[in-house]
């Protein structure tokens, strides 16, 4: 596969994946914004930008809807809804032949959609059912993507893409989540707690699996455990960094090039080490630590990927 097809589609998936992220995320906070008990509205707002990379030009400001807006339309900042979802039909534009009919037709209406005057009627008249109705696009673009495209290089790159940011962005959020999570003892059986570790668990659209693992007896430790080392929710960072080995294992199976071993090792490492620790260890040591170190792994592996498949050097493409 050439490199700027695999780099284009692993930047659609990728985009896609973030701009879910931030749809979410903004979602849950704006309703816990709702409950004029818990934490100021400008300390979850601040918490937000964290959680999504402390975006520019994004300062609480003391106005909820034009900062939403913002978030939500504004096409020159980076981290905003409408900027994801124009750098995932910008990639897929660049590769319209290696994406299948159904899927440029699903981007591209979701591209339509939130560009058009009625989503910022929508925006006005109920923000909530804007933020659903981008999710259900993302969803049904994923759900075309895995029903008719053929699963070959180009598939795998799509969810290399998706699973390394989705590791990624969740390893985020429970960092910025700590304080808290943990930070709070006298508030532990409070609502406000209760209320923020539902929202925490909305955010990775995690509450109704949560319960079924957990009945719904809710704690800082069981949602830490849950949503860093479960193996079979999707949003899971080990279930995420187990479908980003596969997805490069089998990358290597069909690339005719020998895997390289910087790769190899980075994944392995990351996939390991949440294989083999338990929630008790991580607890026992700095929890928030370990989370960053997740994410600069993630960093690291992204890194990695573009020196072996996108930049890399004619003598490495040689090598077999």
């Amino acid at each position: 596969m050439l490199s700027r097809v695999a780099d284009s589609l692993y930047w659609m998936s990728r985009y896609l994946e973030r701009a879910e992220n931030t749809v979410r995320q903004l979602d849950v906070t704006m309703g816990l914004m709702l409950d004029p008990g818990g934490a100021s509205a400008e300390t979850r707002w601040k918490r937000l930008m964290a959680s999504l990379g402390n975006a520019a030009d994004l300062e609480w400001n003391g106005d909820l809807d034009a900062m939403a807006r913002g978030l939500i339309f504004d096409s020159d900042n980076r981290a905003s809804i409408t900027y994801c979802v124009n750098g995932a039909r910008e990639n897929a534009r660049q590769v319209r032949e290696e994406i299948s009919t159904e899927q440029w037709q699903r981007l591209n209406r979701l591209f339509h959609q939130i560009h058009s005057s009625n989503a910022e009627d929508q925006f006005r008249a109920n923000t909530n059912d804007l933020l659903v109705s981008i999710i259900d696009g993302i969803h049904l673009f994923k759900g075309v993507t895995d029903t008719t495209m053929l699963h070959g290089q180009g598939w795998q790159f799509i969810r290399l893409g998706r699973y390394l940011e989705r590791a990624y962005a969740t390893a985020t959020l429970l960092e910025v989540f700590q304080p808290d999570l943990y930070g709070v003892p006298e508030r532990e059986h409070s609502g406000y707690q209760y209320l923020e570790q539902v929202g925490l668990l909305r955010c990775c659209t995690a509450f109704e699996s949560y319960c079924q693992v957990y009945t719904a007896d809710i704690s800082a430790d069981r949602i830490l455990e849950f949503l860093l080392l479960n193996r079979d929710f999707p949003h899971a960072i080990r279930y995420s960094v187990d479908s980003t080995l596969q997805a490069i294992q089998s990358i290597q199976r069909t690339g005719g090039r020998r895997p390289p071993e910087e790769l190899t090792a980075g994944i392995g490492r990351l996939h390991a080490m949440l294989g083999y620790t338990t929630i008790a260890e991580i607890l026992a040591g700095n929890a928030g630590m370990f989370l960053h170190t997740i994410r600069q792994q993630c960093m690291l592996i992204h890194e990695l990927i573009y020196r072996y498949y996108v930049q890399y050097s004619i003598q490495s493409a040689l090598t077999v």
